[in-house]
């Protein structure tokens, strides 16, 4: 069982850069995949990061090259650095988590595998 909290969303013009943090109520690392998903008006919630407790990171097409996930330990904290923004990354964007071995395979971006959910940050992209 683990609460997560996201921060970090604005409203930045394009071209410009934002780092969103998920804060988890205990450590996460050694015992859960992550993830970070968006939704935007009218659309389906869709995957945009991923991060097994293995390390190992999945991205989704739109993103590779300009948005980049982490964790650091220390402080339970996952993270997500975001470059180069463009309108169409508008949305609310969530971190999740669930239980895993270390790997998450090609399940990684899939919202309907995760249990735990933050309450969102909006990210507005002009």
């Amino acid at each position: 069982d683990v609460q997560l909290v996201e921060s970090g969303g604005e409203a930045v013009q394009a071209g410009g850069s934002l780092r969103l943090s998920c804060a988890a109520s205990r450590s996460i690392r050694s015992s859960y995949c992550m993830g970070w998903f968006r939704q935007a008006p009218g659309k389906e919630r869709e995957g945009v990061a991923a991060i097994g407790s293995d390390g190992g990171t999945r991205y989704a097409d739109s993103v590779k090259g300009r948005f980049s996930i982490s964790v650091d330990n220390a402080k339970n904290t996952l993270y997500l650095q975001m470059n180069s923004l463009k309108p169409e990354d508008t949305a609310m964007y969530y971190c999740a988590a669930v239980a895993c071995g270390g790997g998450n395979g090609y399940w990684a971006l899939n919202p309907r595998m995760y249990g735990y959910w933050g309450q969102g940050t909006q990210v507005t992209v002009s």
